[in-house]
């Protein structure tokens, strides 16, 4: 992932603490979140193939 995108992360999440988010900064964060969650899991499927751990069928 993108360190900007990581850093716009960081950045709503400390907006919504402070002053709360809009609903179009809301859907960003959710989209965001979104990626990053789809990034991990890809990451962690493409660690498990090479230690060649397979899923049950």
């Amino acid at each position: 992932m993108d360190e900007q995108l990581k850093l716009r992360i960081n950045e709503l999440a400390a907006k919504k603490k402070a002053e709360g988010l809009t609903s179009e900064e809301e859907a960003e964060q959710a989209r965001l979140y979104r990626m990053y969650i789809d990034e991990i899991k890809e990451q962690l499927k493409c660690a498990l193939d090479k230690a060649g751990i397979k899923p049950k069928e």
